[in-house]
């Protein structure tokens, strides 16, 4: 008996020193806690863990896919709002139908022709085919900051516009279920001298 709990001792007490497996721990989200576009006082924000357990390539893909997001947001949103202001008057079709025949926003879908629409998809097309929204040196010289700051900036105009884009949809289409819901009869309410 007395060997027993001697030997029972040594045994436990030999474990004590034995090396002890420690639980997988990722650090890919806090990797990533210093990259571009974090920003005080969000800071690192990925609510539903896309981020979670990648790679810095998927990471890279997912931040190459935020900025061509947030680049074609911008152009929507200028090409939302200067429709508002001013008009190009051509012939979209020649003797058929003028860019003045064709009303702002989401009513505007069902007033493009297919032709028109496939002209739409082949230029979007194009365009994210051979790159075209990429560098430009030129708008460089114009905005001051180091490469990171200017990168960072780029990131959030492109989030700011994927939320404005969002709620110009929402209010163009609630105001083509309900005319007139909020009691004013342009989109843009904030700048009434536009209509001027």
């Amino acid at each position: 008996m007395k060997t027993a709990l001697t030997l029972a001792a040594l045994v436990g007490s030999a474990a004590a020193f034995a090396p002890v497996q420690q639980g997988r721990v990722s650090t890919a989200v806090n990797s990533y806690e210093n990259e571009l576009g974090v920003l005080d006082p969000v800071g690192y924000w990925d609510p539903c863990g896309l981020a979670k357990n990648i790679d810095q390539a998927t990471f890279d893909q997912y931040r190459a896919a935020e900025l061509k997001h947030g680049r074609v947001a911008q152009l929507a949103v200028i090409g939302y709002i200067v429709p508002e202001v001013t008009r190009a008057n051509y012939d979209f079709i020649p003797g058929k139908l003028s860019t003045a025949d064709i009303p702002n926003g989401v009513a505007a879908l069902e007033a493009i022709p297919s032709l028109g629409w496939a002209q739409i998809v082949f230029f979007i097309g194009a365009v994210d085919y051979y790159g075209v929204l990429g560098n430009f040196e030129f708008g460089k010289k114009y905005v001051g900051g180091t490469e990171e700051e200017l990168k960072t900036k780029e990131l959030q105009h492109g989030r700011l516009a994927m939320l404005a884009i969002l709620e110009l949809l929402r209010h163009d289409s609630q105001n083509l279920v309900s005319p007139g819901f909020d009691g004013l009869d342009k989109m843009i309410t904030g700048l009434p001298f536009l209509y001027e």
